[in-house]
């Protein structure tokens, strides 16, 4: 069986080419693409870290863009089959799909993930790690889409989330959304930490 750092993807194109295409899709509708720029290496290992590939079952990833998060999933040992993706951007979908040969990559409504991933998912998720945007979503909708998570994983799966806020991009509910924060990623830019949210 190959090791995580024997897997050959396809070739990545420079990450200039991937800061273009990200600043275009900004521009383009910044609510949804939320960033200016993909989230950067050691900040997508920072997420990757909170998911355990020792665990078997899929991973959902929302709002992967270019596949920062996705390569970190990779290289962190998760086989390529178990890795579903939901995106929004044709585009990125598309690029996703070359990349990342084996990994099941959905155009999709990250806020609709149950009915996008209908019939989809071989088996509870072992974890959802997400890129999105947050803020630009009213406290109610993100709560929503949580708690949807949580319902199509295993019990105390985490749902991972970066953010550049100082504050909890999840409203934390005690006994119903519980959650923890890593220290800030100084490396990434701008600094970013990451939040893991539990369902008790």
């Amino acid at each position: 069986m190959l090791q995580s750092q024997d897997r050959h993807y396809a070739p990545v194109k420079p990450k200039f080419d991937d800061e273009i295409r990200f600043l275009q899709s900004w521009f383009q509708s910044p609510l949804k693409t939320g960033a200016v720029s993909p989230s950067g290496r050691a900040l997508a290992k920072m997420m990757a870290s909170y998911l355990d590939p020792a665990i078997p079952g899929p991973v959902i990833e929302l709002g992967p863009g270019t596949g920062p998060v996705t390569k970190a999933l990779l290289d962190r040992g998760f086989a390529p089959e178990r890795l579903f993706l939901i995106e929004y951007n044709r585009e990125f979908c598309s690029l996703l799909r070359l990349r990342y040969p084996g990994v099941t990559v959905l155009h999709g409504d990250a806020y609709a993930m149950a009915d996008t991933l209908k019939g989809r998912l071989p088996a509870p998720a072992v974890g959802v790690i997400s890129s999105l945007p947050l803020f630009t979503r009213s406290p109610a909708d993100r709560e929503r889409m949580v708690e949807e998570a949580f319902d199509l994983s295993v019990p105390n799966a985490p749902f991972v989330q970066f953010t550049y806020a100082v504050v909890s991009p999840v409203p934390l509910k005690p006994g119903q959304i519980d959650g923890e924060r890593s220290p800030r990623v100084w490396m990434n830019l701008p600094p970013a930490r990451v939040w893991a949210y539990r369902r008790p």
